[in-house]
């Protein structure tokens, strides 16, 4: 039977509408699974439009050449018909914003963008991820609040948003996350209190709170968290006693309440409590009592940090069971009965084999040293006994602590001699025993310790000549042997950028070796017996900021080379014989902040510029020839001598004047290059080291508090290793920079150690000055690195350069002699760096960011964690001719003709 055409076109077209019709309401249609395929496609191409930089090129598969789930960093669901359920890009350094366009994968359940630059604020719709279970936004830039509605994610088991820029407070409505098993948003700047709310999350095990500005008592609720493993709260505001509830979480294996403002005591049968407690950390708050004697029932034990707090009485005997134990941090308590037996308990920790770190720093432990420490953990790094009533004599036994690298016995009331054998501790950096009784002479041995940078042996009664053999020390840091009775000659290759040899009987004139100057910052030789002239050599010094020369026996004038010296803030040459005229020069000193020439023979006009116009901050009493000067100084007029001289007539003055000029012009190029030879700009004056006790070493805890918790609000800059903020040191009274790096991303480590090698062996005006390092750990265990530079109030010279559009152009202005002098100074730097350092040093990216400007506008290279020493590349090229380095620096700053050049 044959259907009419007609029919045909009817049926068909029945059948097609039908097709259409079953389609669009099939769930299992290929037109539906295309159209949702689509969305999560169009969701990844959204992400990526609010990517800004993408410097590994990581985005590049994110093209129509593949399909998205092929896409670098996404990752699709096979039963869900290629539907997106991870996404993971971490550790790529990428900068810009996330899209709300996120929230439209809606079969997520993984979302890792830690390790990045995202900026901006967390999306809103982040809400829609109903099944996601992992979210890790860590170590970015992101701003603003953390969504509350992230609550509506009931699927989540872990949240970090650790080291960021979070405000506000942290969301109540967290607490309805009944499978959350972590939560971590340390590092941020969170305000506000403890939610109470957290205490229903009952599948929790992992709490990180750590150094925000939470505030306000710790909460009792949080005493519910019955499966609670780590419970970090440290480094906060908090404030108050720990709640009883707390010491029912017998769970927990860490436990820090560091850096808060929490007092009351901590129970004496904590050990019981936390039969598990691997890590306790309850430092810098204000607690009071005795030591928990229980301890050694926490039997996994392995750091424990009681310092900065009011504990009294005796130290537990019983540590030496904690075998696992590998870090014993007291210091800075009361700890003590002053009744001479209060070091037993090192006895006992010659059992914990693996221990690293002791510091009973700044207590009240009275005794004599043991000779048993000899027999203390082969591992230990740190022996830190310093600030304590120790008596007696030090243990020859201590030698066998091989693997030292501090040992600091400063400020006990320790007597006789330094061991023979010290010198068999030769992986010693900083050795102190400042501020004893000690006698007798430097062991020959001492020279053994070839990587000593600190020295501290000031405020004893050591005696007979410095040993020339101190010159295998190279380069050191700080040399403080004041208040002895040192004598004979000081030994020319004696150096280091800080050294105090004051109040001794050092004889003799003053020799130093020119190629040891170059680095010393502060040099006092006053109160011995020095005599002659003063070197001319001192002009090499041209970081010098201190001179205390006075009280010797110094003669002739003051030298002109001294003119170098363009950064000094404190010049004391009193009580000498020195003779002459005073210099001008010293006018133009702009960073002199005191000037001492007083009990001289100098005679003449006193100059008023500079310095010389505040009476307070100069003395020249006690040279009965000087006069003139201020008239606060209270000197007699100079007399004039009459001038002999007839005025030349106008013919000839005005041919002189244009002669002048002529010349001048003429010369103009000449003197700007001179510029760059003669100009020395000195950097900006920072506070005095002190010789008191013991050298500026900082703490975690030390750099969390100076940078009120990482706050954003001090946060200066971001780099590839790392982040940059401002902040207030105690020990150093002025503002300092300071680089935390970031030890997740990849070549942190290798920038550090290439950063502290650089510093080490550099000393220039034009490079940023390094005050001190931090290597030590978080208040959670973990690494922690950083580096402590002067403070640049001026910034970068990129922020000059390319100044944000919110500021005000004229603000950010550089004019032409700005500009040129930045300019010579990069190269005085590069110059010092390729030329006249120990070991020539290539920077490997020098850019604008990474040149940073005083208070003067004076320039300053920074940034040495890409530097080569191009003795070390030179080596390494001559074993493999046909070795080629990778790219190094920043894009944009990389010089053409080196790319394949291994020395960069």
């Amino acid at each position: 039977m044959e259907f009419p055409r007609s029919n045909l076109r009817v049926l068909w077209s029945f059948i097609l509408f039908h097709a259409i019709f079953l389609s669009s309401i099939n769930p299992c249609s290929p037109s539906v699974f295309t159209l949702k395929n689509e969305t999560d496609r169009l969701a990844l191409l959204a992400f990526k439009y609010g990517i800004s930089e993408d410097p590994l090129g990581i985005l590049s598969s994110w093209n129509d050449s593949l399909h998205f789930c092929k896409w670098k960093g996404v990752t699709c669901s096979r039963h869900h018909h290629h539907r997106v359920t991870i996404l993971n890009l971490s550790g790529h350094s990428l900068v810009g914003y996330l899209s709300p366009h996120i929230g439209n994968l809606s079969f997520l359940r993984r979302i890792d963008l830690s390790n990045n630059i995202f900026q901006g604020q967390i999306p809103q719709k982040i809400d829609r991820l109903l099944r996601l279970q992992h979210l890790n936004l860590s170590v970015n830039s992101l701003q603003g609040e953390i969504p509350s509605n992230l609550s509506h994610c009931s699927e989540l088991v872990a949240i970090s948003l650790m080291r960021n820029q979070l405000v506000g407070e942290l969301p109540a409505e967290l607490g309805s996350l009944s499978k959350l098993i972590l939560l971590s948003v340390m590092f941020n700047d969170l305000s506000g209190s403890i939610p109470p709310s957290l205490g229903n999350l009952s599948s929790l095990t992992t709490l990180y709170l750590t150094s925000n500005n939470f505030e306000g008592q710790i909460p009792n609720h949080l005493g519910q968290l019955a499966g609670i493993i780590t419970f970090q709260i440290g480094g906060n505001q908090l404030s108050g006693t720990i709640p009883p509830s707390i010491y029912n979480l017998s769970s927990i294996q860490v436990f820090s309440v560091a850096a808060n403002r929490l007092h009351g005591r901590i129970p004496p049968n904590l050990g019981l409590l936390f039969p598990h407690l691997r890590r306790i950390l309850v430092g810098r708050n204000q607690f009071t009592g005795t030591l928990p004697i229980s301890l050694s029932n926490a039997s996994s034990l392995d750091f424990v940090d009681f310092s900065n707090n009011s504990f009294s009485g005796h130290v537990p005997l019983n540590l030496g069971s904690l075998s696992r134990l590998y870090r014993f941090n007291i210091e800075r308590n009361q700890l003590g009965s002053r009744e001479g037996d209060d070091l037993s308990f090192l006895t006992s920790l010659t059992n914990c084999t693996n221990l690293e770190v002791i510091s009973t720093f700044l207590n009240n432990l009275s005794g004599e040293l043991p000779g048993s420490i000899a027999n203390l953990s082969i591992q230990l790094k740190i022996l830190n006994l310093g600030g304590n009533k120790i008596f007696g004599i030090i243990p020859k036994e201590i030698d066998n602590l091989i693997n030292l690298y501090v040992l600091n016995l400063g400020g006990n009331s320790m007597k006789g001699t330094l061991p023979d054998d010290i010198g068999k501790l030769n992986k010693l950096q900083a050795l102190s025993f400042n501020r004893n009784k000690l006698s007798g002479r430097i062991p020959p041995s001492v020279s053994n310790i070839t990587r000593l940078s600190f020295l501290y042996l000031n405020g004893n009664g050591f005696h007979g000549n410095i040993p020339s053999s101190f010159a295998n020390w190279g380069f050191m840091e700080e040399l403080f042997i004041s208040q002895n009775k040192f004598n004979g000659t000081i030994p020319k290759q004696v150096s280091a950028a800080q050294m105090d040899l004051s109040s001794n009987s050092f004889t003799g004139s003053l020799l130093l070796e020119v190629d040891n100057l170059e680095n010393i910052r502060e040099m006092d030789i006053s109160e011995n017996k020095l005599s002659g002239e003063i070197p001319n050599t001192l002009g090499k010094c041209q970081s010098m900021e201190l001179l205390y020369m006075h009280g010797n026996l110094f003669q002739g004038t003051i030298p002109e080379s001294l003119k170098n010296l363009k950064g000094i803030k404190g010049l004391d040459l009193s009580r000498n014989n020195l003779s002459g005229q005073i210099p001008k020069y010293l006018e133009e000193f702009l960073f002199l902040q005191y000037l001492n020439l007083s009990f001289n023979n100098f005679e003449g006009e006193v100059p008023k510029g500079g310095i010389f116009r505040n009476a307070s901050a100069i003395s020249v009493v006690g040279n009965s020839k000087l006069c003139g000067g201020i008239p606060e100084l209270q000197l007699p007029a100079c007399l004039k001598q009459a001038s002999k001289k007839r005025e030349k007539p106008l013919a000839t003055r005005v041919k002189v004047t244009v002669i002048t000029v002529v010349s001048s012009s003429i010369l103009l190029s000449c003197i700007i290059a001179a510029l760059y030879w003669r100009r020395n700009s000195p950097k900006k004056a920072s506070s005095p080291s002190s010789t008191e006790n013991q050298w500026l070493l900082v703490s975690y805890a030390d750099i969390l508090q100076a940078t009120d918790g990482f706050s954003s609000a001090n946060l200066i800059g971001v780099g590839s290793f790392g982040s940059v903020y401002k902040g207030l040191l105690e020990c150093f009274e002025t503002l300092v920079a300071v680089k935390v790096l970031n030890l997740l991303q990849q070549g942190a480590f290798k920038s550090f150690a290439a950063e502290c090698e650089a510093l080490r062996n550099i000393r220039h005006r034009n490079l940023v000055k390094i005050l001190t390092v931090c290597s030590s750990i978080d208040f959670n265990g973990n690494d922690f690195k950083a580096l402590v530079f002067e403070y640049m109030p001026n910034g970068s010279l990129e922020k000059w350069l390319h100044p944000n559009v919110d500021e005000q152009p004229q603000l950010r202005c550089l004019n032409l002699t700005q500009r040129l002098n930045i300019a010579i100074d990069v190269a005085s730097a590069l110059d010092y760096l390729h030329h006249h350092s120990k070991i020539p040093i290539v920077h490997r990216d020098l850019k604008p960011s990474n040149v940073l400007l005083d208070d003067d506008m004076v320039a300053h290279v920074g940034d040495f964690g890409l530097t080569r020493f191009l003795s070390e590349a030179a080596e390494g090229f001559s074993q493999n001719q046909t070795t080629t380095s990778g790219i190094k620096g920043s894009i944009g700053y990389i010089p053409p003709g080196k790319v394949f050049n291994p020395f960069f």
